[in-house]
């Protein structure tokens, strides 16, 4: 193996919002590849990203940075000039992925179904929002891990909510409330594994039930009926391959009253602790941790983002 991809590096860590998970996913990584007799070594690039992988050489990496610095892009970029393959999208894909808006401007112009929204500022009429939206989240335009992320039904509460989500990202949005389970969807190289739907007692899928919570309730397979099943996984390949996507990743959605489909956002480097939603689909295929890891990797080798031409 370690003459198949020399030494990987491990990135993980960072300084977003999403540290602390980065460095549990990046574990749990590093762990994988030892185990599947890969020279493996792990780097947290804390807030000097070129200090930290200086101090370690290696041919490969496995990133594993989630939110900014890690996930949108420029981590990626840093690396093509390096001359370093790595795993998962390009830098072009990783930056749309990670602006929720400029991906929903993209599956718009498609055709794709995707909620309505609008960005906020500070002088934003509140009202008219509400007017134009109705019920609606709130959200950081560039991260991820469902941080800042509130609902609002008065104008008051969007308010409160813009106010949260501005300490997270300097772009906010609102968007449409979808009423309706929320479906997560994983994407390894060409494959589009089976469809999650995802079960709280919380007001939402948040930060507390995707990484805390033990009541969280992770139906794979789910119920769906199979041609409801097609139209999700179709409309899930079809946006990742929109904006570009490579190696893995997964696309979350929900589904209206009336069952149709909305997608929300696209993340080119999902969780992988033990709470996440990209290794429970896999399991269901077949393809254990250590195996998933190993596909994840092996992508590499011909994904552009981390090509070698």
């Amino acid at each position: 193996m370690s003459e198949t991809f020399g030494r990987v590096a491990v990135l993980m860590g960072g300084q977003s919002a999403e540290r602390e998970i980065s460095l549990l996913s990046g574990k749990a990584v590093l762990d994988a590849l030892l185990a599947n007799d890969i020279d493996a070594v792990g780097i947290d690039t804390g807030n000097d990203f070129f200090s930290a992988i200086n101090k370690e050489k290696f041919d490969r990496a496995f990133i594993m940075l989630h939110g900014s610095f890690g996930e949108d892009g420029r981590v990626q970029a840093a690396l093509d000039l390096m001359g370093i393959p790595y795993t998962g999208s390009g830098h072009m894909a990783s930056a749309l992925a990670m602006d929720k808006v400029r991906s929903k401007l993209i599956w718009m112009a498609q055709g794709l179904p995707t909620p309505e929204f609008e960005i906020l500022y500070d002088s934003s009429d509140w009202q008219a929002v509400l007017d134009r939206l109705g019920p609606c989240f709130v959200k950081p335009v560039r991260d991820g891990s469902s941080l800042g992320i509130s609902k609002a039904e008065t104008t008051d509460e969007l308010k409160q909510a813009y106010e949260l989500a501005s300490k997270y990202d300097a772009a906010v949005m609102a968007e449409s409330l979808i009423d309706g389970p929320e479906y997560s969807v994983p994407i390894v190289g060409n494959q589009v594994l089976p469809a999650i739907e995802l079960r709280t007692k919380n007001a939402f899928y948040d930060y507390e039930a995707k990484y805390i919570s033990d009541q969280t309730e992770y139906l794979c397979p789910c119920d769906l009926e199979e041609e409801a099943d097609q139209e999700l996984r179709g409309i899930s390949g079809e946006a990742y391959q929109l904006i570009g996507c490579e190696g893995w990743g997964r696309v979350d959605l929900m589904r209206d009253k009336k069952g149709k489909f909305w997608l929300l956002e696209l993340n080119t480097i999902p969780g992988m602790t033990s709470h996440s939603l990209v290794p429970m689909s896999a399991k269901v295929v077949g393809m254990d941790f250590k195996q998933l890891v190993l596909e994840i990797l092996l992508n590499s080798m011909q994904e552009q983002g981390g090509s070698e031409s």
